[in-house]
């Protein structure tokens, strides 16, 4: 299981269709909400999937 945190910032596997590959994460829970670093598009994807998708960390939040 990887212990994220609020404001990581996420590389993952895949670009997203604006074109960016890092992610700022601004909500826990079950379900993870992470936020584009490039357009600024939120999404809530569940743990589990992001856990597949997640390539490395850019930073650590707190």
């Amino acid at each position: 299981m990887v212990d994220f945190k609020l404001n990581d910032v996420l590389r993952l596997r895949k670009p997203h269709p604006c074109g960016g590959y890092e992610w700022k994460v601004y909500r826990l829970g079950a379900d993870i909400g992470i936020i584009c670093n490039t357009c600024q598009r939120r999404l809530l994807v569940p743990r589990s999937d992001l856990e597949k998708r997640i390539k490395t960390f850019v930073s650590r939040g707190e």
